[in-house]
């Protein structure tokens, strides 16, 4: 099944603790009936693929809660 984009490359500069941030790129995507979130580097160096719960809908302001999320915790885990 061909991949169908939900929201394309958006860049992003994520605040982490203390202050600091991390500029990212990510994309939201539908494949084989499921969302995805791909988060890359600036350059295209990928960070983290997140498959998105079944049935949740979101908007740019979650997915930009998930990036925090993803980078604080998961990244850094």
């Amino acid at each position: 099944m061909k991949q169908a984009m939900i929201q394309d490359w958006t860049d992003s500069q994520v605040l982490l603790k203390f202050g600091d941030h991390r500029d990212v790129k990510y994309r939201v995507y539908r494949d084989n009936g499921k969302n995805f979130q791909e988060i890359q580097e600036p350059d295209g160096v990928p960070i983290h693929t997140l498959e998105l719960p079944e049935g949740m809908k979101l908007d740019v302001s979650s997915y930009e809660v998930l990036l925090r999320y993803v980078l604080l915790d998961v990244v850094a885990a």
